[in-house]
C-alpha cells in the first residue's frame, strides 16, 4: 500500500518540522495497516490554530468552541463510489489544531508529538467510518483501536 499525504500549514504558533510530518505519516500508515487497508490511499492534513478550528467547528458541527481535530471524509454515503481511476482510495481531509495539540499534551503529561500522532490516528479512524459519539460500545471500540495503534508505533501511554 502506498500513502500520499498532502500537508498544508495554515498557522504560525507551532513549527511544522519534517520529523512531525513523518511521525504523522507513521501514525496514519499504522492506522491503515491495522484496518487492513490494501489500496493506495490519499489524505490531506491542514495544520491550523485554535481560532481557525473554532470557526470550522462552529460552521460544520454547530459547536461554538475550538477542538483538537476535525475529520472530513470524502465519502460518507455507503452507496457512494469510493474510487476514481487514478486514485484507489481518497480518504478525505484532516484539520489539526497544533495549538490545541500542544495544550492537550501539557494537560495530559505527554509529548506534543505523541498528541499529534494520537489525533492523527483518531481522525483517520473517523475518515474510515468509526464514530465514538454514536454509542458507548462504539466509543469503547474506537478507544481500543486507538490504543492498539498507538502501542504499535511505540507511543502508548501506560
Amino acid at each position: 500500500m502506498k500513502l500520499k499525504i498532502y500537508f498544508e500549514n495554515n498557522q504560525e504558533k507551532e513549527k511544522v518540522t519534517y520529523k512531525l510530518k513523518m511521525l504523522i505519516r507513521k501514525a496514519i500508515l499504522a492506522t491503515l495497516e491495522y484496518e487492513n487497508a490494501e489500496e493506495d490511499c490519499e489524505v490531506s492534513i491542514t495544520f491550523c490554530d485554535d481560532e481557525k478550528i473554532h470557526e470550522l467547528n462552529k460552521k460544520f458541527r454547530g459547536v461554538d468552541r475550538a477542538t483538537d481535530v476535525l475529520s472530513f471524509p470524502l465519502f460518507d454515503d455507503e452507496s457512494a463510489e469510493y474510487t476514481v481511476p487514478e486514485i484507489d482510495c481518497m480518504l478525505g481531509d484532516i484539520v489539526l489544531s497544533l495549538e490545541r495539540a500542544r495544550a492537550q499534551a501539557e494537560e495530559f503529561g505527554h509529548s506534543y508529538e505523541r498528541e499529534a500522532a494520537f489525533l492523527s490516528v483518531h481522525s483517520v479512524l473517523h475518515l474510515l467510518g468509526y464514530d465514538h459519539e454514536t454509542s458507548e460500545e462504539d466509543e469503547l471500540d474506537m478507544r481500543k483501536r486507538q490504543s492498539d495503534i498507538m502501542e504499535k508505533i511505540g507511543l502508548s501511554v501506560k
